[in-house]
């Protein structure tokens, strides 16, 4: 599957560890802070995800792209420490499948309500 990943580090040193995480699974560097990798599998990405959990705090963002996750083109964020998915089917329509904040305690997906663009 495609990973794209975008880092937004809030300090040095945790830009250092998200690279060094980055680099350690195989991903390469194509622009300032955007690193990508065409060879991750499922099993590997929720690895990485517990690293970049491991070694960020508050002040850091990332940003994950992947593309094919079960047909849809899915995009994970942490943000203030907190995960959050959006997963978005081909075709005509352009309104997200599931959105929501993922918790670490249960990993599941909750549903919110749509919010007002």
């Amino acid at each position: 599957m495609f990973v794209s990943v975008i880092l937004d580090p809030g300090g040095i040193d945790s830009a250092q560890a998200l690279v060094n995480v980055l680099s350690s699974y195989g991903f390469k560097k194509i622009q300032r802070s955007c690193w990508e990798s065409v060879s991750v599998k499922e099993i590997e990405l929720a690895k990485i995800k517990k690293e970049i959990d491991r070694v960020t705090d508050y002040y850091d963002t990332v940003r994950i792209y992947q593309f094919p996750l079960d047909g849809m083109f899915v995009i994970t964020e942490l943000k203030q420490k907190k995960w959050k998915k959006c997963q978005m089917k081909g075709g005509n329509s352009t309104q997200p499948v599931r959105t929501g904040a993922v918790k670490k305690s249960t990993g599941g997906i909750p549903n919110i309500p749509n919010q007002k663009k």
